[in-house]
């Protein structure tokens, strides 16, 4: 039997998995100075683009689950970016806003994602090329995400 299939070169997954470490790492210079982790970032684009949202649908968005999320989240309070209050609706839900702080934090991070376009332009990546493998990682991960559920949805069952 043929193992070509198990080495690493061959492995979809591993070049996701590398590039997504290596995204993450040429973020830090922009937002280190600014106190943000990756992940926060992601937190605050979300919120900048919808605020007042449940803490389950900002891990939606993100695709992290609660136990991410949450203590994520109480960082970010902490650090004054970002505050939770009781829903209105439904107790046992938390709404997340932003504070004045996590507002001015946007002006801030407006020309990072141009940075990080000049960076990829310096190292050969051109625009183009970014934007032309957005649409086939949205299907991938679509495609992932139904997988995973509906694996889910089948442990559960057993």
């Amino acid at each position: 039997m043929a193992y070509e299939q198990l080495q690493l070169q061959n492995q979809l997954c591993f070049r996701l998995y590398t590039a997504s470490r290596l995204i993450t790492q040429a973020y830090e210079p922009y937002l280190m100075p600014l106190g943000l982790t990756y992940t926060q970032y992601l937190v605050l684009l979300v919120l900048w683009e919808t605020d007042d949202l449940p803490v389950n649908d900002i891990g939606k968005r993100l695709m992290l689950g609660i136990n991410t999320v949450s203590p994520l989240i109480r960082r970010m309070e902490s650090s004054g970016l970002l505050s939770r209050r009781d829903s209105t609706t439904d107790k046992r839900q938390q709404i997340v806003f932003l504070t004045e702080k996590g507002k001015q934090m946007r002006e801030k991070c407006a020309s990072i994602p141009q940075c990080m376009i000049s960076d990829m332009d310096d190292c050969g990546v051109e625009s183009n090329e970014l934007t032309s493998v957005i649409p086939p990682l949205d299907n991938i991960i679509e495609a992932l995400n139904k997988r995973v559920i509906i694996n889910l949805k089948k442990r559960k069952s057993k």
